[in-house]
């Protein structure tokens, strides 16, 4: 029965990081392949009537614009959520061991969360801000 297992766990793991290391490899040539085009994109532009390199520029700060939006949507759910979980974790160490301090254990993933949500809301912003006003 062991050797079964030690062999199921073996597969499992050959097939779990070789699914990870070609996804991994898919996706670094996909962002490879949008760069390039984006490039010849704007080769193109630079030689195009100024009138409408000026409305592909356009649709390309939008663009780049929903991209750091959706980035800053992440991070703001993965700070509550990190937040979330210190909390529950601190909770539950109490009530497994009332008189003892592990629940502080639980402090780490909530600072973590907590500073997530503070970049997100506060210095992040700012940023996001400033970058707008430059385009």
């Amino acid at each position: 029965m062991p050797m079964t297992i030690a062999i199921f766990l073996a597969a499992t793991m050959v097939s779990v990081f070789s699914f990870v290391s070609i996804t991994a490899f898919a996706d670094q040539r996909r962002r490879e392949r949008d760069a390039f085009y984006r490039n010849e994109l704007l080769k193109k532009l630079a030689e195009s009537p100024a009138d409408q390199a000026q409305r592909v520029l356009d649709v390309l700060r939008e663009k780049d614009l929903a991209a750091e939006r959706l980035q800053r949507e992440g991070m703001k759910l993965g700070g509550l959520v990190v937040t979330a979980v210190g909390l529950g974790l601190m909770a539950m160490l109490k009530l497994m061991a009332p008189n003892d301090q592990a629940w502080a254990v639980g402090l780490i993933p909530l600072l973590i969360g907590v500073v997530l949500l503070v970049h997100t809301y506060g210095i992040g912003s700012k940023a996001g801000k400033s970058q707008v006003t430059k385009l």
